[in-house]
């Protein structure tokens, strides 16, 4: 447990309010909820470090829950996966928990919510129901079901268990208040029929309780102290403690939900829909193609666990939405393989090199330490012969001052070996340089003792042996994405900005025979080129060695120009430290009296600006007077962009959609037609 109360985190402080309340600290209980319907990415790593990491802190149990109750999505394949993915980052769960065990205590719940008049069965279609819930400024209207008699209602949520009805006829609602200023009270469903086999209860039930019902009822049963959840269930937590209410018994823990940010990655997607259509148009090679931001694909290109959690330490826990740069995860990958990577010699893109003054047909074993950084690692034996490759990058005939690498007439050291100097080169019929033919300083060679060999040159290169070296397929990737928030612009597509250079595969890359033992999570520095981990479809045959990251940021440079470029700009959008928030409203204000290249420009802006807003801050303006249509058009812009940024759809976005199609003002009707 963290020591200083300045260290702790919103949610930290929470629990620490809470212990400090009376909370017994061996009531503490945390959960993992994620519903098995697809691959865990590095937003759910985050959610997964939080809850286990609280539980590790307080020496508190950690329930893994599978929140199965949608049987037409979820599917075993997906609870193998999201098991793995959770054990390789680390961590232990206190208990394997289905909200499908839950399903007949959630069913006798819903029984006697209906016998205390409370809860309803209701035929009508969902479009109806829909419309019948008003509008965030208007009040719902009752359903001419909502009163129908107990024991009638018994009867037909009883015909609905027992499968006597289609899927879509029937579903039971709780009776809250439909006139509610929160949408979600508005009588809620509880169940739903659907007719399909689930992956655990098979045909056991045809009815299935909807997210809100079995949450927080799970929740209690598990006797989970603190519920975290990301901030766009903050809207359910009066609907969460309803449930509660009717079921709480004093004598047990009371769950608390609380919320805080999901984790937003640039240069990547996070919506699972947006992800499927990356697999299923076949832009990556699966779910674990190592560009997506899969937990399976961050590990197949060679992350670490270690890297993975310090990112979720390093990125912290907010109450707002915001975006992650990339480059802080790559930071954390980059600093945990320095530390373990062995260090090892591979030639990408080769250029044939002779010493001519070294002994044909002579090897020698040179010795080279596999981590300097790590102690103890020890070292592996490299041949070295006269006839080398090194990289055709690391040779020019000619060059400036300033360049060290190898040219003719100038000295540089091969790693590990000897200095050597470039005297000629043979070219092909193209012109190509085919051969460059050096001499060695033959008393010069590392490790060796000699005054040659204490002899420094401004150059270091590495290389491998022809006559041992190994042949590999190098695959090296980058960013998925060319834009740092893809899925961000409005009308355009974000399968727009995909980086065609994503992928470049060398199918004949040259490494030092000491790589042909690698075995799978093995992590290597292909010295001066990156670190590299051998891929899962690999054989002793045919090595496969994916890139994780480069030594260095090789992005920062080139996005510093760009950044300073659009500073000036930024500052001026954003009103000199005025809040997103507050500049989309008053941008919004004089909207409807724009037109032409003035209205596309504030359109614009407007959704440059909710790029930096949370749903949060959008969701108190859905209550906007109908008069102030240019607010409510400001606000429609800004919703589209968080939809386009993963936000889930609730009650209270679809009827705020709702509304503004059926406004009169053309501009928000058109604005309100684009996100239905």
């Amino acid at each position: 447990m963290k020591d200083r109360t300045e260290s702790l985190n919103f949610l930290e402080h929470i629990i620490a309010e809470d212990l400090k309340s009376g909370l017994p600290k061996d009531s503490l209980r945390f959960r993992f909820p994620p519903e098995p319907n697809g691959y865990l990415h590095i937003g759910h790593a985050a959610s997964i470090c939080l809850n286990f990491g609280l539980g590790e802190d307080h020496q508190a149990p950690v329930n893994l829950r599978f929140d199965d109750t949608n049987p037409i999505k979820e599917e075993q394949e997906f609870v193998d996966s999201i098991k793995h993915n959770i054990e390789w980052l680390g961590f232990k769960w206190a208990q394997e928990c289905y909200t499908s065990d839950y399903f007949q205590q959630l069913y006798d719940w819903a029984v006697e919510l209906i016998k205390k008049g409370k809860a309803y069965v209701d035929g009508q279609s969902p479009e109806l129901i829909a419309e019948q819930k008003g509008t965030p400024t208007s009040p719902g209207k009752p359903s001419p079901h909502r009163d129908r008699p107990i024991e009638e209602n018994l009867e037909i949520f009883e015909q609905m268990k027992n499968g006597e009805f289609p899927a879509g006829s029937y579903v039971l609602r709780a009776k809250i208040d439909m006139a509610s200023p929160n949408m979600l009270m508005r009588d809620p469903l509880m169940y739903r029929i659907l007719n399909k086999a689930h992956h655990r209860t098979g045909n056991d039930w045809c009815i299935y309780p909807m997210y809100d019902w079995a949450h927080g009822q799970s929740d209690y049963i598990e006797q989970v102290s603190h519920s975290l959840c990301t901030l766009e269930f903050k809207s359910h937590r009066e609907l969460y403690d309803w449930f509660l209410d009717q079921i709480y018994d004093e004598t047990k823990i009371r769950p608390k939900q609380r919320e805080f940010a999901r984790r937003n990655l640039s240069y990547t997607v996070m919506s699972k829909r947006k992800l499927l259509e990356l697999v299923q148009s076949k832009t990556v090679a699966g779910w674990d193609d190592p560009r997506m931001p899969t937990i399976s694909g961050l590990r197949r290109r060679g992350y670490t666990p270690e890297s993975i959690r310090k990112f979720s330490e390093l990125s912290g826990i907010s109450k707002r939405d915001s975006v992650t740069d990339v480059s802080l995860l790559e930071y954390a990958i980059r600093e945990d393989l320095n530390k373990r990577a062995t260090r090892a010699m591979a030639v990408i893109d080769p250029v044939k090199l002779i010493i001519t003054n070294y002994p044909e047909g002579k090897t020698e074993m040179l010795e080279a330490e596999n981590n300097p950084e790590m102690e103890n690692s020890g070292s592996h034996e490299v041949p070295f012969s006269r006839e080398l490759y090194i990289e055709k990058e690391d040779f020019k005939e000619a060059a400036g001052s300033k360049y060290f690498r190898l040219t003719i007439g100038k000295e540089v050291r091969l790693k590990n070996a000897y200095i050597i100097k470039a005297n000629s080169v043979v070219k092909d019929g193209n012109g190509n340089i085919a051969e460059i033919h050096c001499t060695a300083d033959l008393d010069s060679r590392s490790g060796s003792g000699t005054e040659a060999s204490m002899r420094k040159v401004k150059g270091t290169l590495h290389w491998v042996s022809i006559q041992h070296a190994v042949k590999a397929e190098v695959r090296e990737y980058d960013r998925l994405f060319l834009d740092e928030a893809p899925d961000a612009h409005g009308e355009k597509s974000f399968m727009e900005f995909l980086n065609p250079e994503s992928l470049k595969i060398t199918k004949e890359a040259y490494l030092e025979p000491f790589l042909q033992e690698a075995k799978l999570e093995d992590k290597f520095q292909f010295q001066r080129v990156g670190y590299f981990t051998l891929d899962k479809d690999a054989s002793s045959d045919h090595l496969i060695f994916n890139k994780t990251v480069g030594l260095k940021d090789s992005w920062a440079k080139a996005q510093t120009k760009d950044q300073k470029q659009a500073q000036p700009q930024q500052q001026k959008q954003q009103g000199q430290g005025r809040s997103p928030i507050n500049e989309i409203q008053k941008i919004s204000k004089k909207y409807t009296n724009l037109s032409g290249v003035k209205l596309e420009s504030a359109r614009a802006d407007i959704a440059k600006l909710a790029e930096d807003i949370a749903y949060d801050d959008l969701e108190p303006l859905f209550g906007t007077a109908k008069k102030k249509v240019g607010t409510r058009i400001g606000v429609t812009i800004a919703l589209g962009v968080l939809l386009e940024k993963g936000l889930e759809r609730n009650e209270a976005i679809d009827a705020f959609i709702k509304a503004g199609v059926e406004d009169d003002n053309e501009l928000l009707v058109e604005e309100a037609k684009a996100l239905k």
